[in-house]
C-alpha cells in the first residue's frame, strides 16, 4: 500500500492555499527552514517573493536550490514537498506576481495595502522548477475504525 500522493494529486495539493515551509542549505549548520507565502500551478514553477537583503536571499544565491513543504493543518494529514533548482531571479519583483502570491493569503482591502507597502521596498521574485517530490496521505496509510 502506497502512502504517497499520486503526481497529479500532490501537485494539486501544493497549488492549494497553504503556508509553505522553505528549506535552504546553509554551510556548516542545519538548513534554514522558515514559513513562507508562495504560488504554484500544477506543472509550473514555485514562486516566492522575498526581500533581496534577507538571509533567505543570500542563502538561495549560494545554494541555487531550495525545497518547499506544504501540509494540511487538519485531518486527514497530508503534505507535499517539492525540491529543485532556482530557475529565475527577478529584481525587482513584478507587482503582478507579488499580488498573485499575496492574493492567496489576503482579501481586499488588506491585499492592496499589503502589496503597496511591501512592494515599495526592494523585492525579489524567485522561481524554482520542482525536480524531486515527496508526499504523504494519511487516508492511504490508515483508515480509522468506525465507531
Amino acid at each position: 500500500m502506497s502512502v504517497t500522493l499520486p503526481a497529479e494529486e500532490r501537485e494539486a495539493f501544493l497549488a492549494g492555499v497553504h503556508i509553505g515551509v522553505i528549506g535552504i542549505e546553509r554551510p556548516g549548520r542545519a538548513p534554514v527552514t522558515v514559513p513562507i507565502w508562495y504560488a504554484y500551478e500544477p506543472g509550473g514553477e514555485v514562486e516566492i517573493w522575498i526581500e533581496p537583503s534577507s538571509l533567505k536571499a543570500r542563502l538561495l544565491k549560494e545554494a541555487g536550490r531550495f525545497s518547499l513543504c506544504a501540509q494540511s493543518e487538519e485531518r486527514p494529514w497530508r503534505y507535499a514537498t517539492a525540491e529543485g533548482p532556482v530557475t529565475d531571479w527577478v529584481e525587482p519583483a513584478p507587482r503582478d506576481r507579488a499580488e498573485a502570491i499575496a492574493a492567496r493569503y489576503l482579501d481586499e482591502p488588506e491585499l492592496t495595502a499589503y502589496v503597496d507597502a511591501a512592494h515599495a521596498a526592494p523585492s525579489l521574485l524567485i522561481r524554482m522548477r520542482p525536480q524531486r517530490w515527496s508526499s504523504y496521505d494519511e487516508e492511504r496509510a490508515w483508515t480509522p475504525p468506525d465507531n
